[in-house]
């Protein structure tokens, strides 16, 4: 049996020096830019800054649609 030799042929990355260490460049992608980062954060949803009480009354109390009988 003869097995062929692995393909060594796969390209190598660039690769560059940064303040904060090497980084891989990996051609086609971008880097994410801080405007880019600011419209994910602007499109994102609101969330509340404390727990919320469950909106439970009136309109919303979903308890109240179980009920069998009028009176």
């Amino acid at each position: 049996m003869s097995r062929a030799a692995p393909d060594n042929s796969i390209p190598q990355l660039d690769a560059e020096v940064t303040a904060i260490g090497v980084q891989t460049l990996v051609s086609g992608v971008a880097p994410i830019t801080p405007a880019q980062r600011l419209a994910i954060r602007a499109n994102a949803p609101m969330e509340p800054k404390k727990a919320q009480r469950p909106a439970d009354h009136g309109l919303f109390d979903t308890n109240s649609r179980n009920q069998i009988e009028m009176f």
